[in-house]
């Protein structure tokens, strides 16, 4: 499980103030990138990196070349690969013993005052774009005036970066040195930005960094409405708006070759390619123990599939070189009867998902709203699921069955939370549904709603490797009258459905449960089970619906608004577990199975893949691994 030093490695994250330094050396770089010095392309390898580069120490000194080979499932499926080399002004980083630490990125230094309501950045000295243009505090100042507090792009500031409605402001000392300040003390903000950066409206989100010299062309600051007009009929868009986004053409790394960026790749083909690549980036500005720049290997290729058949043929027939997105836990028996056959490893991760049910307390379908919004009704739905059931049969045994809450070895874990309303008990969620009315039976043996209509939810789900749970879910509530109907869809409409209000439930990995503080804005409704509730918090009522006045979910926010504005770390803790303790105990998320095993296929020729990291969207799931450093052999 999590390494109980969990907890230990956050604290001193949250204070430290750390400067890299190098030995004097001379960086060696990729023979690729050699032969264009040579032919007078690129400057050389001293001038492309920083004066001091930030160092990665390598699990062992690899070598340069490569490329390495993954599936994609089309557009849609950008995450996965910008998880793969996302950048942050900090970000975590597994210690010697597997726990999370907070180490710097494109930083030379960062310190916190005794308040902590002053956080001071210095970028290192010589950073640069991927088109070699310096990265100065212009694009930080061009991040904040023209893009964080211009309505037009960001017309809500997240309440992450607002903590008691009041925005960071910002003070650029010179070109390297910026100051983000609070008017109360802000403890997680560091926390908060290794995992969601300064947030939209980008795709790799580099934190507080915006290439001005590039973007500043589609913003409204600097471009005339007519070279606005001009770039929305380019990309066949709507309004100048949609220039910016994570799923933007332009501010979307996947979609837009022309983009700069700071991360050890950059996108050569996009999506929607047969094979998608990226290439390595020739300013990137990390190098390893031995004064290698970064990362070793040259390219990433996505090759196009459609069902999980065809990608665990890829598997077998030796295509992926390194992927844990796509590998079923139900398939896992497998993989592993399949790696001599395949030339791979099985490498196991630990999961800080719990797969669940999401009901949707927004539904449009007033009926259904009202029965989600009894607690009877919730417990019921959640005491007649069988988990281990669902663990053997579709987990292979590798998870198991518990509420979403945090998990083990997080200093958030509390084993009674874990097992919330997680006890097969199917005979008191016929007495609970009984209890609220539904009473009445139509000739197939399913409650009729008060309306008369057959108790149905629709569950939707991204992947058809989804449906054999849900058919197991649906046998186990069909023995309690409700009926389940499964909805197998694409990625990108299973996420307009939240964003669009436009869902009954969905099959959700919840997830963010070891550093909850990092982003708690799951637990508190946003893209989750009450998004428009989400939307009046977060803007202070001026858009989407108001709770009732008695409802759980403003004591959650009341938690959060406690946590991110107290002055020492152990009265933000305090407020952040009764957060987590209302969440859980409401029952707003039908947590099922979690903690699962999380499988990485690995080439024999793929090296320093560590085993046994915890897998979490807070930590950037498999870039916790630091694949900069990965490596593979001819």
């Amino acid at each position: 499980m999590l390494s109980k030093r969990l907890l230990t490695s956050i604290a001193a994250g949250l204070v430290a103030s750390t400067c890299l330094a190098t030995a004097a050396w001379a960086f060696q770089e990729s023979p690729i990138l050699a032969e264009q010095v040579a032919a007078g392309a690129l400057p050389p390898v001293e001038e492309r990196l920083p004066v001091k580069p930030a160092v990665i120490n390598a699990v062992e000194v690899g070598q340069y070349g490569g490329t390495w080979q993954r599936g994609y499932k089309g557009p849609g499926d950008r995450w996965g690969p910008t998880k793969l080399m996302e950048e942050r002004v900090l970000k975590w980083t597994p210690s010697a013993d597997g726990s999370m630490e907070l180490t710097p990125g494109y930083i030379e230094s960062y310190s916190v005052n005794e308040t902590s309501t002053e956080f001071t950045f210095t970028l290192l000295e010589g950073l640069k774009w991927s088109d070699g243009h310096p990265v100065t505090t212009e694009d930080v100042k061009f991040w904040y005036e023209d893009i964080f507090l211009n309505p037009a792009i960001t017309p809500t500031i997240d309440p992450t970066f607002s903590p008691g409605g009041k925005p960071l402001t910002l003070e650029v000392v010179d070109e390297r040195t910026f100051i983000i300040k609070f008017e109360q003390p802000y403890v997680y903000f560091l926390t908060i930005l290794a995992k969601d950066s300064t947030g939209e409206p980008s795709l790799d989100r580099p934190s507080f960094l915006f290439p001005k010299h590039y973007l500043s062309q589609f913003n409204d600051k600097y471009a005339t409405p007519e070279e606005l007009a001009a770039h929305v009929a380019k990309y066949n868009l709507e309004k100048w708006q949609d220039l910016w986004g994570s799923s933007s053409p332009v501010t979307g790394w996947w979609a837009n070759p022309d983009l700069p960026v700071i991360t050890a790749w950059k996108i050569e083909s996009p999506a929607p390619a047969d094979v998608v690549s990226m290439v390595r980036n020739p300013y990137y500005y990390a190098v390893d123990q031995e004064g290698n720049q970064l990362p070793y290997i040259d390219r990433i290729e996505h090759k196009l599939f459609e069902q999980q058949e065809t990608f665990n043929l890829m598997i077998v027939q030796g295509q992926i070189d390194m992927q844990s997105r796509y590998v079923s836990l139900a398939d896992y028996t497998f993989y592993k009867e399949n790696e001599a056959r395949g030339d791979y490893s099985v490498v196991n991760w630990i999961g800080a998902t719990t797969w669940s049910l999401l009901p949707n307390y927004n539904t449009t379908d007033e009926v259904l709203r009202t029965l989600l919004e009894t607690a009877d009704f919730r417990q019921a739905l959640s005491i007649a699921i069988d988990r281990e059931l669902v663990n053997e049969l579709a987990f292979s045994g590798l998870a198991e069955g518990r509420q979403a809450s945090p998990i083990t070895g997080s200093p958030y874990y509390n084993a009674d939370l874990e097992m919330h309303w997680a006890e097969y008990d199917p005979d008191t969620a016929n007495e609970l549904l009984d209890s609220v009315g539904l009473t009445e039976m139509d000739a197939d043996g399913y409650r009729l709603r008060p309306d008369g209509q057959r108790l149905s939810l629709v569950v939707e789900a991204n992947d058809a490797a989804h449906g054999p749970k849900l058919e197991l879910l649906a046998d186990n509530l069909a023995d309690v009258g409700i009926e389940v109907l499964p909805r197998i869809i694409d990625r990108t409409q299973w996420d307009d459905n939240r964003d669009n209000n436009n869902f009954q439930v969905q099959w959700y990995p919840f997830d963010r449960m070891s550093v909850v503080p990092a982003d708690p804005r799951n637990i508190m409704g946003n893209d989750s089970y009450a998004a428009q509730y989400y939307v009046w918090y977060s803007t202070d009522g001026e858009s989407g619906t108001e709770p009732p006045a008695d409802h759980p979910i403003r004591s959650i926010w009341a938690a959060w608004d406690k946590a991110s504005t107290a002055s020492d770390i152990a009265t933000a803790d305090a407020a952040v577990n009764e957060m987590i303790e209302t969440f859980v105990t409401s029952g707003f998320v039908i947590g099922v199975v979690g903690e699962e095993t999380v499988p990485t296929i690995v080439s024999n020729n793929f090296h320093n893949l560590r085993s046994g990291l915890v897998m979490d969207d807070v930590a950037r799931g498999i870039g916790l691994g630091q694949t900069q450093q990965m490596w593979m052999s001819e």
